[in-house]
Parts: structure tokens; sequence; C-alpha cells
């Protein structure tokens, strides 16, 4: 079976995580399939989101442990070809400018939790389990902790870091890695609907240059966050999502469905 299933429907792209056999553990293979998905311009191709979900029992069971075991006599520099492959995943997620939605069922672990996370918003089953397991096995979640401060505070950072115990979904909802929770047997449903209300309401381009002003403001000071944060808002004025917007607000006293 091919690892990784794609299908479009109209504006989405509905991406499936297909080694059932394996929990979808990130392997070599699937992790490039995924970059591969993800690197894509899909707005260009009138795809304004992405929802990812996966067969069998659980959404990832994270790192493939054939792979794991090869890398126990690697140098330092095939590591660091290794680290960089996982990497560019996970940036080449969040830096995917369609609106992106990860469902989640059974367990979410390590870099399958970390792969859900990089996604806009998360939707979780009432039977998902997360946990950010790396330090079990003397790993650092390293790659995950650049981001994670986009969906938790400090503390919780912290305790899903340095404490793995697995969170339930709504533990995972309580905190903020988990978005919504879908009742049994609705978890797809759910996302659809979500995907619906968000690019009804929301300009393709400015979900877009959201996205990208959030990232680029981690780490800056409060001087380089305005500085960054002035530029967009002036160039946002000139696209033409931004024009017809506001014609469309003037004329009918409401804004546009952006859907249609």
């Amino acid at each position: 079976m091919p690892p990784l299933l794609t299908r479009r429907q109209d504006d989405l792209l509905f991406v499936t995580l297909n080694q059932p056999d394996k929990a979808n553990a990130l392997s070599p293979g699937l992790l490039g399939e995924l970059t591969t998905v993800y690197r894509k311009d899909w707005r260009a191709q009138g795809v304004r989101g992405l929802i990812l979900s996966a067969t069998g029992s659980h959404f990832s069971a994270g790192a493939d442990l054939a792979h794991l075991r090869s890398l126990r006599e690697a140098s330092l520099e095939e590591n660091r070809a290794d680290s960089a492959a996982l990497r560019g995943l996970f940036e080449s997620v969040l830096r995917q400018d369609a609106l992106t939605i990860a469902l989640v069922h059974g367990a979410c672990v390590a870099g399958g939790c970390g792969l859900a996370g990089a996604h806009d918003f998360v939707v979780a089953s009432e039977d998902a389990r997360f946990m950010y397991s790396e330090v079990r096995i003397g790993f650092v979640a390293a790659l995950v902790a650049t981001y994670l401060p986009l969906r938790l505070r400090g503390s919780d950072i912290r305790r899903v870091l340095l404490n793995p115990e697995f969170l339930s979904a709504r533990e995972a909802r309580e905190i903020g890695l988990v978005d919504q929770i879908a009742p049994e047997g609705q978890l797809h449903d759910a996302g659809e609907r979500l995907a619906a209300e968000v690019l009804e309401k929301a300009s393709g381009e400015s979900i877009a240059r959201s996205k990208r002003l959030l990232l680029d403001l981690l780490g800056c000071s409060l001087a380089e966050r305005f500085d960054l944060a002035q530029e967009v808002n002036a160039q946002s004025r000139l696209t033409d999502d931004c024009k017809r917007g506001i014609e469309y607000f003037l004329e009918h006293k409401k804004t546009p469905n952006w859907r249609s």
C-alpha cells in the first residue's frame, strides 16, 4: 500500500497517513512524501485547505523503530542529515500557506504529536491520546520546541516535554494542544465543518500572511515585532483580497463569503 494517500475535493486536499500496520510511524519514506505534499504551493492550484488524517487504530506512533535502530551507530553528520529531514517536514507544514487541519484519533506520540501540532488546528476524537515521549528514550524534542510556543504557554511546554505522560483529548484541549473534540465517529465531519467555517469567514490571502507573520514573530524583540507587524499591516492593505473585502463591506454592510 502507498504510505500516503491524497484526494482533492473542490478547494480541500485530504491527506491520509496510510501505514496502519506500523501505527503510521514516521518512516523516511512517509516523511519524505509528506514533506513533498506540504511544500507545494496549493493556493496557486485553488486549494485553500489541507486536512490530514490517518488509517488504522492510531494517528501516529512517532519515529519508525527500525529507522531509530539504524541510527545507533550513525555519525554526527548522518544524524544531522536525518534531523534536517524531520525539520523539513515540520517546517513544510508550518509554512504551508493554505489552512491546515489535523484529525487525530488513537495514539499520537512523539514526532506524530509534533506533526499534528504543526497544523493550524487540531481536531481530536474522544479516544485520542497525546504524548511527547522523547525523553523516555534519552532523546530531546528539540525541533518541536521551536514552535510549541504558538500553541502552549511556557509552563505547559515544560510539563509535556519533561514529564511525558499520555494526555487525554480533554486534557490536551485544556492546554491548547487540541482545538476541538469530535464525538465518536464524527471526526472527519468535524474537520470538514471547521474548514468550511474558517474558509467562509477568512480571506485565503489574509490567512497565508497571518501564518507567515506568526512564525516570523517568534523570538523577536518587541521593536522587531512591531517593525514586522507594521510592514505586514501596510502591505496587506494593497492586496486584492483587502480591496475586495472593504468594497464588499461598504456596499453590503457585511463581510464576504470568501469560499463562494
